[in-house]
């Protein structure tokens, strides 16, 4: 399974010798417990931002 930068979506190498995940575009690097938390929480910042958005056009006037 090929994981992907939470930063700039380039792809994660697993580096054996440091055991840590390296971007080969941005050179960003997580431990394997710190890329999980990172995805998680873009993807709850995405789902909060999804839900202002819905709310915004829930209140505008619908005429």
């Amino acid at each position: 399974m090929a994981r992907t930068c939470p930063e700039c979506g380039g792809e994660m190498v697993y580096d054996r010798r440091r055991s840590i995940y390296v971007c080969r575009v941005c050179g960003l690097a997580f431990s394997r417990f710190e890329l999980d938390r990172e995805k998680r929480r873009k993807k709850r910042e995405e789902k909060d931002s999804w839900k202002r958005e819905y709310l915004k056009w829930w209140l505008s006037s619908k005429k």
